[in-house]
């Protein structure tokens, strides 16, 4: 894909957060991964809202009734375990 250089005005510090939360390279990097995330982010709602707006049938309702959910509920603070995964800031 071709790529243009552009000028934009944004936040410092909020950039220089999330470039080391990402561990990139450059902020340019950050820029294309965020808008990366942006896009597919936005990609999975479009997606469920036009899921909801078709009624599951009586089989898909059952079969997510049969399902067991139980794990759903996990309150385990994940980040806190493993806090050596954490990006420098």
């Amino acid at each position: 894909m071709a790529k243009e250089k552009v000028t934009i005005t944004l936040d410092r510090a909020k950039a220089n957060r999330a470039r080391s939360l990402v561990a990139a390279r450059s902020m340019s990097q950050v820029i294309d991964l965020a808008l990366e995330r942006l896009i597919e982010a936005e990609r999975l709602r479009r997606d469920i809202a036009a899921y909801r707006r078709v009624p599951p049938t009586p089989v898909e309702a059952a079969i997510a009734l049969a399902a067991d959910n139980s794990a759903l509920g996990d309150e385990t603070a994940w980040e806190a375990l493993y806090p050596e995964l954490e990006a420098p800031r």
